[in-house]
């Protein structure tokens, strides 16, 4: 459940363009219709058809947005009830929208055999071939939608009564919200409860279904075929939503299902206008950085209000600055944005922004500016709490606490050959070493984080996070001993200091699973994961995964030959090196060993990878092999200069004025390119989401502008890497303003996808992927623990490009 294509990432970036629309656009009409971005629109109300492409999140479908909430999705065939995460999803073909008729048509079969026992997250397909066709319009003079599933031909009889057309209704909306089946009402349980004793058995049975009665946000959903069933989806998978169906009508292809949508609109109703939202960092502000508020309008809306600047002191508000006029920044996805630059406010204290329009109050977080804003209690939970609860091999104490008991000490066994495993494994008809499958790799059962709200050990992500950690230390030197961590008795207590420092503390722990692999099998294990899937699901405590004895449940390992991986482990190994040997010399000795292995072995050719890891490796060694590949190579480092950024600025001073300069002159390109990027969001950084919220990716670009800022600071502002940080901390689109990174701000993220989100709780300092892109233009941050597409933790870039970015930002503010 996880996207590992950074770089392909910032390449798209660097060519993809996002339009700002300066237009205000007025509408005021009741009756629904279709806009210029191809989904149905009224005030208070859009529908969408298969904008989006990624229903085993949720995601995809006919979906409906409620007052700029998206409260259902996924409306399309479904062959269960209750579907999960790995159950048959179509393949979504062509798509035609008529904008005289305001009809749109999509077309779809099962199975999609790009899915079908392979790919990423292969799905199981039954022996079914299916093909049909979506198609919606609106009806009685705008104030409705039709919705009509036309099939090829009639289903095979074995299928008669088994498919239907679903729509997912988004629990965390409707809990405690009542409901009319034909008249009768229900409330919507906030737990779910099984009904006659049977998982298939639906709630209700109506004709017609209508959602909030009473209210203005009253949404009818009528059958015209048969009729409406009302499923709770948590009754088979945790993260299940609420599910209206109607079973296909197999003796009608034409019409084998006919819905008829029809929400209330009533453009006078002032909830149906999306508020202004005031968007200012969760954390605050250091004094010398460049500060902007910036606010987020209906694009119906033009900011006529008065904004005032406040400062809050004991038994008084003073007002800094009153009826300041924020400039127009212009259109962004489905919003205008207006923008004021208070860089000069710069006297420590609390302050917040009040928007003042007509009789409604509004106002932003109350915010800090203090010189001391970065150096404390910003990245450092990330080290004290989150980087500990995610090691793996280890019972993790907090006081009376247990987060975990001592989990996986029955590590592992080799993965049977010739197997694709459902979360992303795929091991070729070789286990490329001397153990054959099935038999116990010694070695494994200490070390490494468990990688995200799953517990599998990757090695991208275990090198990475020792990677990025090796160079936060290495440059910044932070000191902290606030945990003890004792690996000969595989246990952490947090809280209780041990007089090492905890961040070589924990690269020493990634270390031990990465050597140890390698010196068992010779090579690096691919990933580590549990057998099956109901293992896999497991919410709670990792330590109920498997029995801790070598047995029929333990994990299986899994390997490749990858020479991005090996070559990205053997840049983090030779990294590592510098900073363990004076703290653990045997294991960092261990690290340029293998380090200089894989690299030697790697048979790729003269690839980007290869050029990092000699950089890394002539930084530990000064051994002039590495130093002559990099010369000989020195083109292709300037040319690709982004794919460098982090040893680019290290190396430079080693080979000559000459390369200096062309280094300088890429640079310099790479500045005017990057900054096109900036000015395309309101928020100073590019916002292009695929599925995965932006965030990790906007941190690893926030990065890459800090170590171009800290070896070229004539060339590279820091401005952009504090966007990248504010972005994190609260600054970006939508209206759930949260800090990204849990227990940080005022508001943050205190639900999320980790281990215990089943207790709707999170692990402070965990960074989620945040907002997420509801295609085409609507940005979504829900407060709910189930969309790992928006909160999920992860380890790598995702975690410690924030501890970069923030001990980044106090050297610089700071000038230490």
């Amino acid at each position: 459940m996880r996207s590992n294509k950074l770089f392909l990432f910032f390449i798209f970036l660097l060519t993809v363009n996002i339009s700002a629309q300066l237009n205000i656009v007025k509408t005021d009409s009741s009756k629904i219709y279709l806009n210029s971005e191809k989904y149905y629109e009224a005030p208070g109300f859009n529908l969408t058809v298969f904008d989006d492409f990624y229903p085993e999140g949720h995601q995809g479908g006919i979906t409906i947005i409620r007052n700029d909430e998206r409260i259902a999705a996924n409306g399309d065939l479904r062959l269960e009830p209750t579907p999960g995460q790995w159950s048959p999803v179509p393949k979504m073909g062509e798509k035609i929208v008529d904008n005289e008729k305001q009809l749109i048509s999509v077309e779809l079969w099962f199975p999609d055999s790009s899915k079908n026992c392979k790919g990423f997250n292969p799905i199981v397909y039954p022996d079914l071939k299916l093909k049909y066709k979506i198609q919606t319009e609106p009806i009685n003079e705008g104030a409705s939608i039709l919705v009509t599933v036309k099939m090829d031909e009639p289903l095979p009889s074995q299928w008669d009564g088994k498919i239907g057309f679903n729509l997912e209704l988004f629990p965390g909306y409707f809990f405690g919200k009542y409901y009319l089946a034909d008249g009768k009402p229900g409330a919507f349980p906030r737990d779910p409860i099984l009904k006659d004793s049977s998982v298939d058995s639906p709630l209700v049975k109506c004709t017609e279904f209508v959602l909030e009665p009473g209210t203005a946000n009253r949404i009818a959903i009528k059958s015209l075929t048969k009729d409406i069933e009302l499923y709770d989806g948590r009754i088979t998978h945790n993260n299940g939503w609420f599910i209206l169906r109607t079973i296909i009508d197999s003796s009608n292809p034409e019409e084998a299902v006919k819905w008829v949508i029809t929400p209330h609109i009533d453009p006078s109703d002032s909830e149906n206008m999306y508020k202004p939202v005031i968007k200012v960092s969760q954390v605050g502000y250091h004094p010398a950085q460049k500060k902007q508020v910036i606010i987020e309008t209906a694009k119906d809306h033009e900011l006529n209000g008065k904004l005032q600047l406040q400062r809050i002191g004991k038994d008084s508000v003073i007002i800094i600055e009153d009826n300041i006029n924020p400039e127009y920044w212009g259109r962004f996805l489905r919003y205008n944005y207006y923008a004021w630059d208070f860089t000069n406010i710069r006297n420590e204290g609390l302050y917040r922004f009040v928007y003042f329009d007509k009789d409604k109050n509004i106002s932003s977080n109350i915010f800090l500016i203090d010189y001391e804003i970065f150096s404390e209690y910003v990245w450092q939970p990330t080290v004290e709490y989150f980087l500990p609860i995610q090691m793996c091999h280890m019972r993790v104490n907090e006081n009376y606490r247990v987060w975990h008991g001592r989990c996986h000490m029955d590590d592992a066994v080799m993965a049977p050959v010739n197997h694709n495993h459902f979360d992303g494994y795929v091991q070729s008809e070789s286990t490329l070493t001397r153990f054959e499958s099935g038999s116990r790799v010694p070695g494994l059962n200490k070390g490494g984080w468990h990688d995200a709200g799953d517990f599998d050990l990757r090695i991208e992500s275990q090198s990475e996070t020792v990677y990025k950690l090796s160079l936060a230390y290495e440059l910044f030197r932070p000191q902290i001993d606030v945990t003890t961590i004792d690996q000969k008795s595989q246990t952490v207590e947090i809280h209780i200091p041990d007089g090492k420092n905890d961040i070589l503390q924990q690269i020493e722990h990634g270390l031990l699973s990465i050597v140890g692999a390698y010196e068992s099998m010779g090579r690096l294990y691919r990933g580590i994961i549990c057998r099956d899937l109901r293992q896999y699901v497991l919410l709670g405590d990792p330590v109920n995964m498997t029995d801790n004895i070598p047995g029929e449940d333990d994990r299986w390992v899994f390997t490749e030959n990858y020479y991005r991986h090996e070559l990205g482990t053997a840049q983090a190994l030779a990294a590592a090196y510098r900073v363990m040997k004076n703290f653990n010399p045997v294991l960092a000795d261990k690290c340029l060993k293998i380090s200089a292995e894989l690299f030697e072995r790697d048979t790729s050719g003269i690839t980007t990878e290869k050029l990092n890891a000699a950089a890394e490796l002539y930084l530990s060694t000064q051994n002039e092999n590495y130093k002559k590949i990099l010369f000989e190579n020195r083109e292709k480092l300037v040319e690709n200069i982004f794919a460098h950024t982090l040893v680019i600025g290290r190396i430079t001073d080693k080979f000559g004025d000459d390369f200096k300069i062309e280094v300088e002159n890429a640079i310099k390109k790479l500045y005017n390119n990057v900054t096109k990027l900036q000015r395309e969001t309101p928020f100073g950084v590019p916002y292009k989401p695929y599925i995965w919220g932006a965030g990790w990716g906007i941190q690893a670009f926030g990065v890459s502008q800090l170590f171009l800022h800290l070896y070229f600071p004539d060339a590279f502002e820091s401005d952009y890497l504090l966007n990248s940080l504010n972005f994190i901390l609260g600054v970006h689109p939508g209206k759930n303003n949260a800090s990204f990174v849990s227990g940080i701000g005022v508001n943050s993220l205190t639900t999320a996808y980790g281990f215990n989100r089943a207790d709707w709780s999170y692990i402070p300092g965990g960074i989620g992927s945040g907002t997420a892109l509801i295609r085409p233009d609507l940005p979504e941050l829900k407060i709910w623990p189930y969309l790992w597409q928006q909160t999920e933790y992860v380890l790598g870039g995702g975690t410690v490009d924030y501890i970069l970015l923030s001990l980044g930002a106090d050297k610089i503010l700071n000038n230490k």
